[in-house]
């Protein structure tokens, strides 16, 4: 049983993922019906592919009966129980595609209120990590790097699209910030 722990949690991972997307498809189609655009749609299948080939890469590369690296699986599971607070905090607004309602506040809940872009900053780290923990470092190079140049570009796509967003308060009031001209 332990010597197929890689695969284990690579099943993990394929579930969960695919859950993910269920789940954003759902909340898609939820925030379409309210008058939703998809942004950098033309991207999106980049990710689908980059992410399938990440998962497949491990699966037949890993060897059975390795070592289970305790430490880096602690900060996989960790960086897992990070992602269910990113998502919980958007609720139906999270999606895995860059979706705006124009006259909508961001939403500022849970690690928003740090940072702008936390999902993607567990992605960055989880990428990498994954493979790292099985024992595939080029692995971990390729795809870090590879997710790293397409989560540089989603980003900038995704502050253009949001931008118009971030002077609405959560109240729906314009919200002032500190300095600015008015």
């Amino acid at each position: 049983m332990t010597a197929f722990w890689p695969y284990w949690l690579l099943g993990f991972v394929m579930i969960q993922r695919i859950v993910e997307l269920a789940w954003s498809e759902r909340n898609r189609r939820w925030l379409m019906l309210r008058r939703g655009r998809e942004i950098g749609a033309a991207h999106y299948p980049l990710f689908i592919l980059l992410h399938g080939a990440w998962l497949v890469a491990m699966l037949v590369t890993v060897e059975p009966g390795i070592p289970i690296p305790w430490p880096l699986i602690g900060v996989y599971a960790l960086l897992q129980v990070l992602r269910v607070w990113t998502i919980a905090s958007l609720g139906p607004f999270w999606t895995t595609r860059i979706i705006t309602i124009d006259d909508m506040p961001l939403r500022k809940r849970g690690p928003y209120r740090l940072i702008r872009h936390p999902n993607y900053l567990i992605v960055a780290i989880e990428v990498p990590l994954l493979p790292y923990a099985l024992g595939l470092p080029m692995l971990a190079l390729v795809f870090g790097v590879l997710n790293l140049a397409l989560l540089a570009y989603r980003i900038r796509v995704e502050e253009t699209a949001l931008g118009a967003r971030r002077g609405i308060a959560e109240n729906g009031e314009p919200s002032i910030r500190p300095g600015a001209a008015q």
